[in-house]
């Protein structure tokens, strides 16, 4: 499973092809300028495969936590 950090110094520079529709449209959806958008855009497909990894999971994984207990404190 990837995990992104967000605490990562390095960064990358990229030129890519966008085409200017889409790219209004989603600096619309943040309210932010290119590189905001752009970042944004890749930490929601990083999200998104990460939520799919969790799907997978469901039903392997058996908590042995006391829920009530630990709404004693």
């Amino acid at each position: 499973m990837l995990v992104y950090c967000a605490s990562v110094s390095s960064s990358q520079k990229i030129t890519v092809d966008v085409p200017t529709a889409l790219l209004e449209l989603a600096q619309a959806a943040t309210g932010e300028g290119v590189t905001a958008t752009v970042r944004e855009g890749l930490r929601l497909l990083a999200a998104r495969r990460a939520q799919r990894d969790l799907r997978r999971l469901r039903g392997k994984v058996r908590f042995t936590i006391d829920v009530d207990h630990l709404r004693e404190d």
